[in-house]
Formats: structure tokens, sequence, C-alpha cells
């Protein structure tokens, strides 16, 4: 039993030297276009999966047919969620693409068809995934809204979603709020045949630019003149975009 007890000992100590080294020689990629093996890749999906579903077993769900909470959701879903895990008439975008694991594409799947641990996940996010923990910022009754509305969303086509979110109170949920960019109709997304939120948010923007004085010194019109024109640059689709200052 003593020999026993020795050997697993050691192969402990080994393991995590041999561990240890791996770690600190900087062997492991840990840049998000180089994927993991897929023994890891195995190891880490069960993990999340398991951790989320032990979490998420106690949550109680709510009536997700609420016409309102949908509508609710509807509007912080196009306003928070869109770049990452598109929407009907979305197919791509640039976080989309390049994020490591990649996002599921949520006009698909939707809640995936277990409401509770998709609470879970939007409420607590998950670590080193850049999925956020809304819940710091959001009340449960507003995620709930976006369960709600991610129920009805892998249903709608292009123009029902862009109706449902007309006619939402847009980017809302209790106080907060930032102003968020999505992605429609860039890089590769089809015309949904309404402006997103990052052309509007760009013309304020700008549009505040040349109107306020900049940095508190000195007239609107002073500071407007003195202002470097905004840079522009074009992506390989040929689409040009401004940056502002």
């Amino acid at each position: 039993m003593k020999r026993t007890i020795k050997t697993l000992t050691l192969a402990s100590l080994v393991a995590a030297v041999v561990g240890a080294g791996v770690v600190y020689s900087g062997v492991i990629n840990v840049g998000a276009d180089d994927p993991h093996f897929p023994a890891i890749h195995a190891l880490l999906n069960t993990a999340r999966e398991r951790s989320i579903a032990v979490r998420a077993r106690d949550v109680e769900v709510p009536n997700l047919a609420d016409e309102k909470m949908i509508r609710s959701g509807a509007g912080n879903y196009n306003s928070m969620c869109v770049g990452c895990h598109l929407a009907p008439g979305v197919s791509e975008t640039e976080l989309s693409q390049s994020l490591y694991p990649a996002p599921p594409d949520l006009s698909k799947v939707g809640a995936n068809g277990n409401p509770a641990a998709t609470f879970w996940i939007i409420k607590h996010g998950i670590k080193a995934s850049g999925m956020p923990a809304w819940g710091k910022s959001m009340g449960d009754e507003y995620i709930w809204g976006m369960v709600a509305f991610l129920e009805q969303l892998p249903k709608l086509d292009a123009q029902e979603y862009q109706a449902l979110v007309a006619s939402s109170a847009g980017h809302q949920h209790g106080g907060g709020e930032t102003i968020m960019h999505d992605h429609e109709g860039q890089h590769n997304a089809q015309d949904t045949g309404a402006p997103g939120h990052h052309e509007v948010s760009q013309e304020r923007h700008h549009a505040g630019e040349m109107t306020a004085p900049h940095h508190g010194s000195g007239d609107a019109s002073s500071s407007s003149a003195a202002m470097p024109p905004p840079m522009v640059h074009t992506h390989a689709d040929g689409k040009e975009h401004v940056h502002g200052h």
C-alpha cells in the first residue's frame, strides 16, 4: 500500500513538473487563429457544458410567450448581440469570423431548447470566450426578454426580424446602457433594407463633432474648423469606413 502511494505521489510530481515545463516554454499557442487540439477542445467543451448545466438546473423559467417581453428582447438583441451571434439577413461580421471559440449563430439555434441555460449564459458570461456577463448591467427581467426573443428568433425571416426590432424600445434595460454598434448591412451581410445602429451612431457622432466645442475651449465654429478631417480606409470588400476623432 505504501509503495502504491509513493508511486502515485511520484507520478503526480513528474506530471506537475512536465506540465509546468510545457506552460513555461510557451509552446502552447493562445492565438485565437490557432484552434485547440481535438482532445483539449473536447475537454473544455465538456467542462463548459457541465458547468452551465449544474448552475442552471435551479433556474425558474417564466412565461416566455409574453409579447412585451419578446419585443424588449428584440431591441436589446439587435443592439448588443448581432455583431457576434448574427440575425436573419446578416450572414457574417468581422467579430463572428474572428472570435474563437466561434460564437453560435443564434438566428439558427435560438435558445437551443434550454432557456434556463441560455439565461445563465447571458447573465454570467463564459470565461475566455468573448461572451460578456450581461448581468453586471442588466436586470433579470431584461435578460429573460432576450431569452424569450431567442425562442422566436429561428422562426423569423429578415423582414419579420426587422419589424419586431422596429416595434421594440431599442436598447434599454433599466439604466447603464451605452451606445452599441451592431453590424447589420456590413461585411458580407445581406441588405435588410434598414440602417443598422452602427450607421446611425456614426452620423450622430460626427454631427456632434461639427456642432459641439472641442475639449471645452473656443466656440463651435472655431473648434470645428481646427479639427482634422476624419480618416477613411477601405476594407477588402471594397467598402469605405470613416473613423472619427
